[in-house]
């Protein structure tokens, strides 16, 4: 993707709760979806449940996962279940997983006012379209909406039906 490409793109302001991965994503699978942007309490539900998904997708891929998560596997999963637990790579693969569609990581560097891309996941999911998320390089992640989204009156499909969706669709 070209820096052309990247300039559309506003962030929204996710909440620092340690749940800003998590709420990220949510967010950013809703906006893809064109489905109703959640409010923040309903971002915190989305991102608890996506949380226990992603760790549940630990352990359905644990022969794939274990040997580059740090420490023992058992207790990182059972710490990633807690809410306020911070998420990064790991987690950001197996939310490409759960939901079944890329995602990319942006990130400000020095220098540059324009974001650029420092991973992707869930490439096999396409490549059109990825959530996307802004990464502050300390831990924080915000939301990124790449246009404009049409207006939440002119959404019909509501946002807590998106993890039923995102296995029923593809």
């Amino acid at each position: 993707m070209s820096d052309r490409e990247l300039r559309p793109l506003r962030s929204i302001r996710i909440t620092g709760d340690g749940r800003c991965l998590f709420r990220s994503v949510a967010y950013g699978a809703c906006l893809r979806r064109g489905q109703q942007l959640p409010s923040d309490s309903a971002q915190k539900e989305l991102a608890d449940e996506l949380r226990a998904k992603v760790a549940d997708e630990f352990i359905k891929r644990r022969g794939d996962t274990e040997w580059f998560l740090e420490g023992d596997f058992e207790s990182y999963v059972r710490r990633m279940r807690k809410p306020h637990a911070w998420g990064g790579e790991p987690e950001l693969l197996m939310c490409s997983h759960v939901l079944r569609m890329p995602i990319t990581v942006h990130m400000y560097i020095k220098g540059s006012d324009i974001p650029r891309i420092i991973a992707e996941y869930g490439q096999e999911y396409g490549k059109e379209n990825p959530v996307r998320v802004l990464y502050d390089g300390y831990g924080h992640y915000d939301a990124l909406q790449s246009s404009p989204a049409r207006s939440v009156a002119n959404r019909r499909t509501r946002y807590l039906s998106f993890f039923y969706f995102s296995r029923t669709t593809t």
